[in-house]
């Protein structure tokens, strides 16, 4: 018998994260800036872990969703800069004294950071202007520029130090004709406001599948979000899973009886022959989504294929490992390389980043080089 140690723990493959990097990075010109996105929880694979493996990558920005988020990236240690896409204006204080740039909506947002910029006396902080040009989110819409200009005119307080926007469907080639439109309307934009304030900022609209797809209207920089952690909008490409969710077997029972059943329920049917079964510590409190139990989704032990077996508890599932060689303390991969969390997510009808996005901290995070 193995050690009966447990674990549970997502790791990150830094070698992975690094093609995938340079994949990217490759199809840039030398002057773009490359910025990764490390909002919720780095998607999941471990904001502080994954922004220092970025740092130490050569990235140029960083960009979060929440202040917060920025907040507990500089606490450790973390000093490249860092786009707050959704500051609001609650935290302002916060961000002004951990040096984080914030993304400007709407005047009534950039109001509230040059008031508050004015009243400590700092002039020229960096923030960032969001426009909207078709995603209808958030941003300055093109009817707004107007008074954005006239506004920023006046600013002491804040300097632009870029201005953005977001693709709606860039993955998508039916809505090819939208997204050309809407970096037309960005070019529009920007060199409105850059008419402004007589200077032109940054200029960044490219996610991770316009970089792929778009790559020609780079600008100045490019965001880089779930391209990073190893989802690939072409077809024909196959970037590197970053993150393998991993947990090894509690205890394995030999099971048999007409009216023998597993888990909550009694939706686990024993087979008449006999059924081995494993008990892994992941359940759905460890973003092992229920829909994935009673057989919907397999697992992988000792380079198997197994599937669950009766629903999905809280902190536990069951695996139907009847026929192999497996012992207590054997690692079972939830997802990863096999299998990969697109497979997962087909299962269940949704998208990748909620998969990994669902992982929990208790989950532990570690990088294997």
């Amino acid at each position: 018998m193995k050690s009966e140690n447990t674990f549970s723990r997502l790791e990150l493959n830094l070698g992975n994260c690094l093609e995938n990097y340079k994949y990217f990075r490759n199809k840039l010109e030398d002057k773009t800036k490359l910025l990764v996105l490390v909002k919720a929880n780095a998607y999941g694979h471990g904001a502080v872990q994954f922004a220092s493996m970025m740092q130490q990558a050569g990235a140029d920005y960083l960009a979060v969703a929440l202040p917060l988020e920025g907040v507990e990236l500089r606490k450790a240690g973390i000093s490249l800069p860092i786009l707050v896409l959704t500051a609001g204006t609650d935290f302002i204080d916060e961000i002004i004294d951990n040096r984080l740039e914030p993304g400007i909506p709407n005047l009534c947002t950039l109001k509230a950071y040059e008031e508050a910029l004015r009243a400590k006396g700092i002039t020229d902080y960096p923030v960032h202007i969001k426009m909207d040009t078709g995603m209808h989110r958030l941003g300055f819409m093109e009817s707004e520029l107007e008074e954005l200009g006239s506004y920023l005119s006046e600013c002491k307080g804040v300097k632009v130090r870029s201005v953005y926007s977001h693709l709606a469907a860039a993955e998508d080639p039916s809505e090819d004709g939208f997204t050309l439109e809407q970096i037309e309307l960005f070019k529009r934009m920007s060199e409105r406001i850059a008419g402004t304030l007589g200077y032109m900022p940054m200029r960044h609209i490219l996610n991770s599948a316009g970089i792929e797809r778009f790559t020609e209207y780079q600008f100045d920089m490019v965001r880089l979000g779930i391209g990073i952690y190893g989802i690939s909008a072409l077809p024909d490409v196959s970037l590197k899973p970053v993150a393998s969710l991993k947990v090894k077997v509690l205890q394995i029972k030999r099971l048999s009886g007409s009216d023998c059943t597993v888990g909550y329920g009694r939706h686990g049917k024993v087979s008449p022959e006999g059924t081995t079964i494993a008990t892994i510590p992941a359940g759905y409190a460890d973003g092992l989504d229920r829909h994935l139990g009673c057989g919907a989704a397999s697992f992988s032990v000792n380079g198997k294929r197994v599937r669950t077996i009766g629903n999905i508890c809280m902190d536990m599932c069951m695996i139907d490992v009847t026929g192999l060689d497996v012992e207590v303390g054997d690692t079972v991969t939830i997802f990863g390389e096999d299998p990969t969390i697109v497979e997962l997510a087909g299962i269940l009808g949704t998208i990748p980043y909620e998969i990994i996005t669902s992982v929990p901290r208790r989950i532990d995070r570690v990088v294997i080089r």
